[in-house]
C-alpha cells in the first residue's frame, strides 16, 4: 500500500530532525542526515556538497545517499540549480522534464541567513514533490542542519581551545619545574639531564634531549643529555645542523636560524623521512627545537616531543621557548661559574704549588709545617725539616739553557719523591731549593736522610745527552730544638743549608746561638721584611774624594734602619741576617731603586755623580740580579755612569767561577766594578786579573791603623803598587784623619773615602753638603 505523498515527507522529517539531534561530528552529522532523507521513503537521493569562496563557488560532495548515486554525482557535475540556489540564498526545484528524469530541489545551507556553507540536495522521480509546504518544512530542515553543523564546529573550536589550554598548562608547569633545576643544578651536566627529566616527568612529554652543535666537518650535534621511555631514539641516527636534508629536523633548523622550529605532522614531514616511521611507532606526533643561545650565538638545542599532533601551539611554544632561553642562561651561568671555579683553582695552585715541578711551594709548606708542629706538640715529638740547594745551578741554566735547566729540576723532584716515606713532604720553595718535611723525626732520622738525599745526586743527569754532575748542599732542623715556630724552623734549616755551602761539606745540622737571642733574631726578621715591603728604610750616602784634586767623585750608597722602637739599628746587625734568610736580594733591590732615583734627582739638580752599590754572594747567585738592574736603569733612565758595584773579597770567593761570569755580564753592561774590603780575604793575584774590575778597595782595618802599626803601613803602600801594577784604581777607605790623608795621598792611592772627608750622611742632605764642599 502506498503511503501518502505528505506523511512520508513529514516522516522523513522526523527522521532527518532526530540525525541532527544525535549526531556527535560533523562527518557523522551529514552522512546521517542524507541515509535518513533516503531511508524515509520520501526521496531517492540525498546529498550535502559544501561550497568554497571563488567565483563562480565550486561545490565540494562531502555526504551522499540513495540507490542512484550517478545522479548526485552529476548533480555536483553540473550543479547549476545548486549554484544558482546558493547565490539566491532560497531554495529552487526543477521538476522532471521527460520520461526518466527525476525532481531535484536544492536548499541553501545559511547560518542565520548569511554564512554560507554549501547546500543540502533531494531527488524524488515522483511529479508533485516539493511543493510549497513540503518545501518550506525542507527549508527548515536545512536550517536546522546549517544551525547544528555550525555548533559542532564551535563545539570543536572550544575543545581546540581546552585542549591547548592543558597544553599551555603543562608548558608552564615544565617551565616552573626548569626554574627549580636552575636554582638547584651544581654544574652543566645536573643542569641538562635534571632539565630533560623536568619536561619529561613534570611536563609529561614523550621525550627530551639537549645537543650541542659542534664544530666539525659533519656539522654534528653531540648529545649531552636525553630523557623519556624512547631515550634509545637516538641511536644510530645522524644528527647535524648542517644545510643538507639531515639537517632539516626542528633541531638543526633551530641552531642554524636561532630561532624555534616546530613540525607538528610527524607521520607526514617529508623532513622527516630517515626517522619518522620509527618516531610514530613509538607514539611521537609532534616535535620542536629551540635554540640554546650563549654569548650571541647559538650552541645547541633543545628538542622535546610530544604526542600530541595539536602540541606546540604558540603560546605553549612561547612559554617552553622561554624555558629553553633560561637553560641557555643557566649554561652560561654554570660556565661562568666554572670558569670562576677554575680561576680560583689555577690561584690556589699559583698561591700553593709550584708550576714547575707542581709540588706544594712556601706556603704550602709553612701551612703544612704548622700543622705538623701542632701534631707534634699534642704527641709530645720531634719532627725535622731538610733543605736542599742545588749548588752552582745558575751556571747550567746558562750552559744548557732554561729549558734544559727545568728538566733537570723536574728530575731532582721525581729523585727525591722516590726518598719519601708515609707523611713526608718534598716542596720546591725557590729556583734551585727544595725543601722535605719529616713528621716524628729525630736528629739520626733526618741525618739518614739527607745522606740518602745527596746520594741521589751521585748518578749523573743527562738533559740532552749531555751529561751533567750535581752537588747539593742541606741543612738540617729540628723541632723542637731549634724551634717551635714554622717560621723558625725555615730560617734555621736555610741557614744550615748555607752552612753546607759555606763549609763546602753536603750536610749540615743547625747550631744557633740562645734562644732569646733567636727570638730577637726572628723579630728583627720579620720587621725587616715589613721595613721592605713598606720602604721604611733609609739610603745614606758617604762621599769619595780624588786625593789629588779633592774634587767629589762619587759616593757609597749605604742602607739604615731606624726601627721605630728600637732606633737606628746598625747595618752590622740586620745585614748578615738578610744574607742569612734570603732577604738580602730584595734589600739589595730596595738599595738599588733608591739609588737611581738619587742619582736622578741629582742629575735634575745639576749634579752627576756615581753612587756605588754593594753586592753579595746571594745577590750573584739570583738569576734575576742583570734583569733588574737593567729594568732599574729603563726606570730612571739611568746611565751606567751613575752606578757601580761594590764586591766583597769574601763574596768572590764563595763561588770563584760563578762571580766570574756574572761580573763579565755586568761589566758588558757599561758599570764599573770594585773589590771591596780587599785584604781580609784570600783572593789570589792569578784570580784578581781574571777579573773585569776597575778597582780595589783597601780595608778600612789596614788604613785606619797605618799611623800606629808599620805592617799596616807596608800592607797599603804594598796594594797600592801592586793595583797599579795591575793597571787597577785604589780607593782606600777608612781615612778618618788628616794624617792618614796625607799618608795614602804620598802613597798614590786615588780615591779616599772616610770620616775624614765626611761620615756617611742621607740621602737629601747631600747635595747641601756637596755645594758647601
Amino acid at each position: 500500500m502506498r503511503v501518502a505523498r505528505p506523511v512520508r515527507a513529514m516522516h522523513a522529517l522526523g527522521l532527518a530532525y532526530r540525525a541532527i539531534l544525535q549526531a556527535n561530528g560533523e562527518d557523522e552529522l551529514l552522512q546521517a542526515v542524507c541515509l535518513a532523507l533516503v531511508e524515509s521513503g520520501a526521496y531517492t537521493q540525498a546529498g550535502i556538497w559544501y561550497t568554497d569562496e571563488g567565483e563562480p563557488p565550486s561545490l565540494h560532495p562531502m555526504a551522499q545517499a540513495g540507490s542512484q548515486p550517478d545522479q548526485v554525482v552529476s548533480a555536483s557535475r553540473d550543479g547549476q540549480l545548486a549554484i544558482e540556489a546558493i547565490r539566491c540564498g532560497r531554495p529552487l526545484v526543477a521538476l522532471p522534464g521527460g520520461a526518466g528524469a527525476v525532481a531535484e530541489c536544492v536548499f541553501p545551507l545559511l547560518v542565520w541567513g548569511e554564512t554560507l556553507l554549501g547546500c543540502l540536495v533531494l531527488y524524488s522521480p515522483e511529479a508533485g514533490v516539493f511543493d510549497q509546504t513540503e518545501t518550506e518544512l525542507l527549508g527548515d530542515v536545512a536550517d536546522s542542519l546549517a544551525t547544528r553543523i555550525q555548533a559542532l564546529r564551535a563545539h570543536a573550536v572550544l575543545a581546540h581551545k581546552s585542549d591547548h589550554l592543558l597544553l599551555v598548562q603543562r608548558a608552564l608547569r615544565t617551565l616552573s619545574a626548569g626554574n627549580r633545576v636552575l636554582l638547584r643544578a651544581q654544574d652543566e651536566a645536573q643542569l641538562l639531564s635534571e632539565m630533560c627529566r623536568s619536561i619529561v616527568e613534570v611536563g609529561g612529554y614523550c621525550l627530551a634531549w639537549v645537543g650541542y652543535a659542534i664544530d666539525d666537518e659533519e656539522q654534528s650535534i653531540r648529545p649531552m643529555a636525553i630523557y623519556g621511555e624512547h631515550r634509545d631514539m637516538l641511536d644510530g641516527l645522524r644528527l647535524t645542523w648542517g644545510d643538507n636534508a639531515y639537517g632539516q629536523t626542528p633541531s638543526g633548523q633551530a641552531i642554524r636560524s636561532g630561532q624555534a622550529s616546530v613540525r607538528r605532522h610527524i607521520a607526514t614531514d617529508p623532513g622527516l623521512y630517515f626517522y619518522r616511521e620509527e618516531a610514530v611507532r613509538r607514539g611521537f606526533a609532534a616535535i620542536s627545537g629551540f635554540p640554546l643561545v650563549v654569548d650571541g650565538k647559538p650552541i645547541g638545542c633543545l628538542t622535546i616531543f610530544a604526542g600530541e599532533e595539536a602540541a606546540f601551539e604558540d603560546r605553549e611554544l612561547s612559554v617552553l621557548g622561554e624555558m629553553a632561553e633560561d637553560l641557555a642562561f643557566g649554561i652560561a651561568t654554570a660556565r661562568a661559574r666554572e670558569k670562576h671555579a677554575e680561576a680560583e683553582r689555577t690561584i690556589e695552585r699559583m698561591a700553593y704549588y709550584d708550576s714547575l715541578t707542581e709540588l706544594p711551594n712556601r706556603a704550602s709548606l709553612k701551612a703544612r709545617l704548622s700543622e705538623a708542629i701542632e701534631a707534634a706538640r699534642q704527641q709530645h715529638c720531634s719532627l725535622a725539616l731538610l733543605m736542599l740547594n742545588i749548588d752552582r745551578f745558575r751556571e747550567i741554566n746558562e750552559v744548557l739553557g732554561y729549558h734544559e735547566g727545568d728538566n733537570i729540576l723536574i728530575e731532582t723532584a721525581q729523585r727525591l719523591q722516590t726518598l719519601l716515606g708515609p707523611g713526608c713532604m718534598l716542596a720546591r720553595l725557590a729556583v734551585d731549593e727544595f725543601a722535605v718535611l719529616m713528621p716524628m723525626a729525630d736528629a739520626e732520622q733526618a741525618m739518614d736522610m739527607a745522606r740518602q738525599m745527596a746520594a741521589t745526586f751521585s748518578e749523573p743527569f743527562e738533559p740532552a745527552g749531555v751529561r751533567v754532575e750535581i752537588r747539593v748542599s742541606i741543612g738540617i732542623a729540628l723541632y723542637p730544638g731549634h724551634g717551635e715556630e714554622p717560621s723558625q724552623l725555615i730560617l734555621h734549616a736555610d741557614a744550615a743549608m748555607y752552612q753546607a755551602k759555606r763549609q763546602r761539606s753536603d750536610i749540615a745540622l743547625y747550631s744557633g746561638s740562645p734562644e732569646s737571642d733567636n727570638r730577637r733574631r726572628l723579630l728583627l726578621i720579620a720587621e725587616l721584611r715589613r721595613a721592605i715591603e713598606d720602604n721604611q728604610l733609609l739610603l745614606y750616602c758617604q762621599p769619595k774624594a780624588d786625593m789629588r784634586s779633592g774634587r767629589i767623585c762619587g759616593a757609597e750608597a749605604l742602607v739604615r734602619w731606624q726601627h721605630p722602637e728600637h732606633g737606628l739599628i746598625p747595618p752590622d746587625q740586620f745585614i748578615p741576617l738578610a744574607e742569612q734568610t734570603g732577604l738580602i736580594n730584595p734589600l739589595t733591590y730596595w738599595v738599588l731603586n733608591a739609588a737611581m732615583r738619587q742619582c736622578y734627582d741629582w742629575r735634575g739638580a745639576g749634579l752627576d755623580i756615581p753612587l756605588a752599590v754593594n753586592l753579595s754572594a746571594r745577590n750573584l747567585q739570583d738569576p734575576r740580579l742583570l734583569d733588574r738592574i737593567a729594568g732599574l736603569s729603563a726606570t730612571w733612565g739611568a746611565s751606567p755612569d751613575s752606578l757601580q758595584f761594590e764586591l766583597t773579597e769574601s763574596t768572590l770567593m764563595d763561588d770563584p767561577e760563578g762571580a766570574l761570569d756574572i761580573l763579565q755580564r755586568i761589566k758588558q753592561m757599561g758599570f764599573r766594578l770594585y773589590v771591596d774590603d780587599y785584604g781580609t780575604g784570600y783572593s789570589s793575584l792569578s784570580y784578581l786579573k781574571r777579573l773585569p774590575i776597575d778597582s780595589l778597595k783597601i780595608d778600612k782595618s789596614f788604613v785606619m791603623s797605618m799611623p800606629e802599626e808599620r805592617d799596616s803601613y807596608a800592607i797599603v803602600r804594598s796594594t797600592i803598587e801592586m793595583s797599579h801594577n795591575l793597571n787597577l784604581e785604589v780607593v782606600a777607605e777608612g781615612a778618618a784623619s788628616q794624617q792618614i790623608w796625607a799618608q795614602l795621598t804620598a802613597l798614590g792611592a786615588d780615591v779616599g773615602q772616610g770620616s775624614y772627608l765626611s761620615n756617611p750622611m742621607p740621602a737629601e742632605q747631600f747635595l747641601g753638603w756637596h755645594g758647601g764642599h
